[in-house]
């Protein structure tokens, strides 16, 4: 691993640059018309992207990986606890929808960066269903599907570092067309409607009024914080102890497991539930949203970090054009799909997010851009990705090992 100004072991120094660039990205947001047009969210990403690759910051790092494994579970039930469910299943059904189509489109992505490039670059029919997997699922399925079918460590690593600088690509693109007149024209827009609508016209930024000052005590955010460690620490050893017991042969066992044993859909569960079951006690809850949200802007820092220009340059160039296909391809698909079946351009936008960047990620841009009445249903459908992603990428990885 190349030497960085600031070593991966430097964890007090690494996590002053994910709080503090997090911090710096909202204030900006909040602060300076470009900033909220741009959006905090790509503000904290590019940041990292930038010091990564002039190596000030490292690639990888435990600091990181606490982010995935505590800040992202604790995030998660923050953000569900002022959750309708009511509305969220009459909303949810709907989204399903589009998300299986967008889906559809991943697939037939894949089928034509295969036949494009099958010939240049080596175990293509392995990376295609591991990529299948992981852009209608999750990163999970990207490992699951790279042990089932034997990827080589190198072609591993090097898929990475594409799929890395495309995420954060597509991430950009896709918080950016909200911003663009013609698919304001072309598409409803309600949920941004709402949002303008609510906004405090002598703020400074739409951000600044929507995420204006709130009465919150020391007995809110004791309340919430503590209950949300509970619900994640319960939520974890519940899928734990359904994933040791269930057996993992037979098609019925797996989608079982898959089901309860699969973490983050199990959190989500327990969460609406708890919600559901005692929505007087979540909704007295003040500051959730606001800690929830800071801690997804952290996430958004780690995100944009492992996206290294140069080892993409070295080893990955046209990995880099065989996952731009697919995301270009399932981009068409779900927009055109969407127009076709009068969808909102926001659910468009977090369906395909959901299929590319996976529930967690769909859920963040919807946190980012205060589509509320999404953030449930997002997590909902594409937890369901993790489920079907396996399951689709092994047959398209079967059927590209006899074309070969």
């Amino acid at each position: 691993m190349d030497t960085t100004l600031i070593q991966p072991d430097d964890t007090w120094l690494l996590w002053a640059f994910l709080a503090g660039w997090a911090a710096v990205s909202i204030w900006l947001e909040q602060k300076y018309a470009w900033a909220s047009k741009v959006s905090g969210a790509i503000i904290a990403l590019v940041g990292a992207l930038i010091l990564s690759n002039l190596k000030i910051i490292p690639v990888e790092a435990p600091a990181y990986d606490a982010v995935w494994g505590y800040v992202i579970p604790l995030a998660i039930p923050l953000l569900l606890y002022q959750a309708n469910l009511k509305k969220v299943w009459n909303e949810s059904g709907r989204l399903l929808l589009l998300f299986l189509i967008s889906s559809v489109g991943t697939v037939v992505g894949v089928f034509a960066a295969f036949f494009a490039l099958h010939r240049f670059i080596p175990e293509l029919d392995r990376i295609g269903a591991m990529m299948t997997g992981s852009y209608i699922g999750g990163g999970v399925n990207f490992a699951a599907l790279s042990a089932k079918f034997e990827t080589s460590e190198g072609m591993i690593s090097s898929t990475i570092v594409a799929d890395n600088l495309m995420m954060a690509i597509y991430f950009f693109v896709l918080i950016a067309i909200p911003g663009i007149q013609f698919f304001r024209k072309k598409f409803p827009t309600p949920h941004i409607d709402e949002v303008e609508a609510s906004a405090d016209k002598g703020a400074d930024t739409l951000a600044a009024s929507y995420w204006h000052r709130k009465d919150i005590s020391l007995k809110d955010i004791a309340l919430s914080v503590g209950s949300a460690f509970v619900i994640v620490a319960v939520s974890f050893k519940i899928a734990e102890l359904f994933g040791s017991v269930i057996p993992d042969e037979g098609a019925g066992w797996l989608l079982l497991g898959g089901l309860l044993g699969d973490k983050y859909l199990m959190l989500t569960t327990l969460t609406v539930a708890a919600v559901t079951l005692m929505p007087k006690f979540f909704d007295s809850l003040h500051g959730a949203q606001e800690i929830g949200t800071y801690l997804i802007y952290i996430f958004f820092v780690v995100i944009g970090v492992p996206a290294s220009l140069p080892l993409l340059v070295q080893n990955a160039p046209l990995l880099l054009i065989f996952v731009f296909i697919i995301v270009l391809l399932n981009m068409i698909v779900t927009f055109t799909a969407g127009k076709a079946m009068k969808f909102s351009l926001e659910e468009i936008i977090v369906a395909s997010n959901a299929n590319i960047g996976g529930p967690t990620t769909a859920a963040a841009m919807a946190i980012a851009k205060g589509w509320k009445n999404l953030i449930v249903p997002v997590m909902l459908v594409g937890t369901m990705g993790y489920i079907i992603g396996n399951y689709i990428g092994t047959i398209v990885g079967n059927i590209f090992a006899r074309l070969i």
